[in-house]
């Protein structure tokens, strides 16, 4: 195979880069700049191998990756430009993380309106992927809070987008992966808090039908809730389950317990290395004594225990660099989405993954509400499983393709920003609304300039 084309229009040497996972990887000449001016300028640096934004690097898999091309990282222009207290209508810049945007905003009574399971993202990169997290089934995806956008074009203009103006344009950019431009700033709505303590209702349950149960019944009285699940037991056990579910808590909750005197002090805590595992030492065995622990730990009930931010939310994020646990060869992250009354198929692809005995510690299931207007959001109404297994899993790769085209013949889908190993005549059939996208995106970058190895791979642009 011959090695990629150069750029010429972007600066030496190559870097290496890679996803979350640490697999696939592949070099790019890296930009870096410093200034919303700069950001701007760079999105014209598309040479013939074309450019792709990057943030944190966060997404599991090659979306912010661009062999042999130029990738424009944002985490240089970051900030919070403005803030209305009496709102809470934000403008904030695209390179700047969720957690520098909390430690702006949760002492002034708010939170980000959608949160993955890491503050490490930018507000860029969660435009781009559409992010979802614990409150889907309330508030949606982060693209519903998004109230304009700014977009920098390869051939120099920059366009402001909003829902209401230019909104093909906008939601074509909400989920579309940063293939319509780079995101130079974003006004967004967020989410008004009393405290940043959250009240949690904790649930070990014995098996799917349980936790399905719990989560729906949940769902009507809590804003955030997902499920733990073992993926390493089956028969009557199958998808027994830890469930957290939580909402802010009250400031007359905090009285008299072990929190903050500050009922709005955000939690800043940094992450702590994550030790050196012996190669080899993440595998099944380890893995089924975790989830065994793990488990059985957990309460059978308990309702109301304050936790902070940090520890409900972002848990992963105390151990920095967790992903190096997986040693050198990293890991997958495969995660599915299929519709309400699947719940059948949900249990066949569970059933199989534990079947595999796939060693996944982390395994999160969710309830997904209405779907974003975005021509490749990945949420809608349904259920979505996630799962990590390390890339050395024997037979994963003929067993996934398998439960891929499961999912596809149910209506569900992959979620893109964590995908590196599907099969390209499957985003049609995931993603019906991909030509209607295409057309939009070939609307905004007619020369083809933005480009990624994810986009390559599942043949996006066309």
């Amino acid at each position: 195979m011959s090695a990629p084309e150069a750029d010429p229009a972007a600066p030496d040497p190559m870097e290496l880069l890679s996803g979350w996972s640490r697999t696939p990887v592949s070099a790019a000449h890296v930009v870096r700049p410093g200034s919303r001016d700069e950001l701007a300028s760079a999105a014209k640096l598309a040479g013939a191998r074309g450019l792709i934004p990057r943030g944190l690097g966060r997404a599991y898999g090659d979306s912010a990756m661009n062999a042999g091309g130029t990738v424009v990282v944002s985490t240089g222009v970051s900030g919070l430009l403005e803030l209305d207290d009496a709102t809470g209508v934000a403008r904030v810049l695209a390179g700047t993380s969720l957690h520098e945007l909390m430690r702006r905003v949760v002492p002034r009574g708010w939170f980000p309106p959608v949160t993955p399971g890491t503050r490490y993202i930018t507000i860029g990169g969660a435009i781009a992927a559409d992010i979802h997290g614990k409150d889907h089934h309330v508030g949606g995806s982060f693209g519903r809070h998004v109230r304009s956008l700014v977009l920098a074009q390869p051939d120099g203009t920059n366009l402001t987008l909003t829902p209401e103006a230019h909104a093909d344009a906008f939601w074509a950019t909400v989920g579309g992966m940063g293939l319509t431009g780079t995101i130079l700033e974003a006004t967004i709505a967020l989410h008004p808090i009393p405290t940043s303590m959250l009240a949690v209702d904790t649930d070990r349950v014995p098996d799917l039908d349980t936790a399905l149960a719990v989560l729906q019944e949940g769902a009507e009285h809590h804003r955030y809730s997902v499920a733990w699940l073992d993926l390493l037991v089956s028969g009557r056990q199958l998808g027994r389950s830890v469930i957290t579910q939580a909402d802010f808590a009250p400031v007359e909750a905090l009285a008299g317990g072990r929190t903050p005197a500050d009922p709005l002090t955000y939690d800043a805590m940094e992450p702590v290395p994550a030790p050196p595992l012996p190669s080899g030492l993440l595998n099944r065995l380890s893995i089924r004594a975790f989830n065994e622990l793990y488990y059985r730990y957990a309460p059978r009930e308990r309702r109301g225990e304050l936790q902070s931010i940090t520890r409900y939310f972002y848990p992963l994020d105390i151990a920095g660099g967790w992903n190096r646990m997986y040693g050198r060869r990293g890991f997958l992250q495969w995660q599915f989405m299929v519709p309400f009354g699947e719940e059948a198929t949900l249990r066949e692809l569970i059933e199989s993954l534990a079947q595999q005995d796939a060693g996944s510690f982390l395994t999160v299931l969710k309830m997904f509400g209405e779907a974003s207007p975005g021509h490749l959001s990945f949420p809608g109404p349904g259920w979505t499983l996630a799962l990590d297994v390390p890339s050395t899993c024997k037979g994963l790769g003929p067993l996934l393709d398998r439960l891929d085209r499961r999912v596809a013949d149910v209506g569900g889908r992959l979620y893109l920003a964590k995908e590196s190993r599907m099969r390209p005549e499957l985003v049609p059939v995931m993603y019906p609304r991909l030509d209607e996208w295409r057309e939009v995106r070939d609307r905004l970058d007619p020369d083809r300039r933005l480009m990624s190895d994810l986009a390559r791979r599942l043949r996006l642009i066309g």
